[in-house]
């Protein structure tokens, strides 16, 4: 509990416009977490948090740093001292089309960073389903992924720079547009991914690019998943950099999402995939060139979308599984990749085991297998609330198991937060676990970065 006379000499450093009265930012969006501050801090400027990390580290207040707070690994629910939410740092800095660069602050919605760079005649990339309330200092803290990652890559390939203020108030900045730069250490790799734990993200410059002027969109349905990863290596093969998006979607995922968005199902199968291609050219006959390559590999089970209205129908089926599936309760979430030719292994065989282990579970498959990352989501159907977690570590321990089986991960794009921290030995050596504590150590010699989240 911090003092009274530490919350007053706080709130003479800051002013009181950036303490809010706002008790939902201490809870995560599922709902599954809710965490404690003495204080809620929303500065509005870099020399803000400055003061306010000098004056943590000094008292010895823990920090946890909070942007959009739509993450689903509790790393932005504080246990205690200051709550950091970084929503009024929110500016568009600049914007350099000579560069392809756009440099935004921390709390900048992904959507607005996109709006900015369209208005330019530029794209950012990035996009994710929570992109209308997600934050960049978030999407970089977790090194969030999504649809476009086969093209674009994930946040770690779109950032050019950081400014980074250190625990003890020192500011590190560095984010000038260079594409090229070998002056030693590239530091800020240090902090993309790091998710709070060694310091507070204030502003980044990103890669920005051509805008597409033609897209191609199909559903292709699948009699398996060994099927689907066939076709990825065959579309790699034809269209290249113009593949941007190679979504996997199981049956049951589908009928979920087909009835919760009221869109019929493009085709039957037991699989599907929706495949997109764009184009930085006009170029009239991409559809025609993708409809050609799907008969010549025999995807007759395929439609393509013959309309921009169409194209929106068949990725709000893909969009909208995750909102479709609560209707079956809360679920055990699972966001895992393995090497894209052993995710039908994986897939197959803890489908397999979490049948025999809990007999009617229910399992809602579907995510990026153009980089071999997955959304597994499993639920028990007579279990609809948070009591479902009672089966959390068992079901973990299972699909883990399957996972590292398979040389996966279990942190693809959504991070470890304070869920999965228990599970970093499994898949990180323990000389790369002692080398990460060296650098926190250094970075955050009292441990009151984001204390209890990342690592075990």
């Amino acid at each position: 509990m911090i003092p009274q006379s530490l919350r007053s000499a706080l709130s003479a450093l800051l002013g009181e416009t950036a303490f809010p009265d706002n008790p939902s930012l201490l809870t995560d969006q599922r709902r599954r977490f809710t965490g404690r501050a003495d204080i809620i801090v929303m500065p509005d400027s870099t020399a803000q948090i400055q003061k306010l990390m000098r004056f943590c580290t000094e008292h010895r207040i823990p920090v946890t740093p909070q942007g959009g707070n739509t993450g689903l690994c509790g790393a932005a629910v504080p246990d205690g001292g200051v709550l950091l939410n970084l929503s009024k740092l929110n500016r568009i800095r600049t914007i350099s089309t000579a560069d392809n660069s756009i440099t935004v602050e921390a709390g900048a919605v992904l959507q607005n960073v996109q709006n900015a760079a369209r208005r330019v005649g530029r794209l950012f990339p990035l996009s994710l389903a929570s992109e209308g309330s997600c934050q960049i200092g978030g999407n970089i803290a977790c090194n969030a992924g999504g649809l476009n990652v086969l093209r674009y890559g994930s946040m770690r390939d779109l950032v050019l720079g950081l400014e980074v203020v250190l625990p003890d108030g020192t500011l590190v900045s560095h984010l000038e547009p260079l594409h090229k730069n070998t002056t030693g250490y590239d530091l800020r790799h240090l902090f993309i991914g790091s998710e709070g734990t060694l310091g507070i993200m204030t502003a980044a410059t990103l890669k920005l690019f051509a805008l597409p002027q033609t897209t191609a969109t199909a559903w292709v349905g699948l009699d398996s998943i060994e099927a689907a990863t066939a076709l990825l290596s065959a579309v790699q093969s034809r269209f290249a950099e113009r593949l941007c998006s190679f979504e996997l979607v199981s049956r049951f995922a589908l009928d979920l999402s087909s009835a919760f968005s009221g869109i019929r199902q493009p085709v039957e199968a037991q699989w599907h995939v929706l495949i997109e291609l764009s184009d930085s050219l006009p170029d009239s006959n991409l559809d025609a060139l993708l409809a050609d390559f799907l008969m010549e590999n025999h995807m007759e089970n395929s439609v393509i979308a013959q309309s921009e209205t169409e194209r929106q129908q068949l990725w709000t089926l893909r969009e909208n599984i995750s909102a479709a599936q609560r209707k079956l309760g809360t679920s055990i979430k699972h966001d895992i990749a393995t090497p894209i030719e052993r995710v039908a292994e994986f897939v197959n065989n803890c489908g397999r085991d979490l049948q025999r282990q809990y007999p009617g579970i229910e399992i809602v498959v579907f995510g990026h297998l153009g980089d071999g990352s997955l959304h597994y989501n499993t639920f028990f159907a007579d279990v609809l609330d948070n009591d479902v977690y009672r089966f959390e570590d068992a079901v973990n321990a299972a699909v883990y198991r399957h996972v590292l089986a398979c040389g996966g991960t279990i942190a693809a794009e959504h991070g470890i937060g304070m869920i999965k921290n228990h599970w970093l030995p499994e898949v990180r050596s323990e000389a790369e676990i002692t080398l990460m504590r060296a650098v926190k150590t250094h970075l955050d010699p009292h441990n009151i970065m984001n204390p209890g989240k990342l690592l075990p």
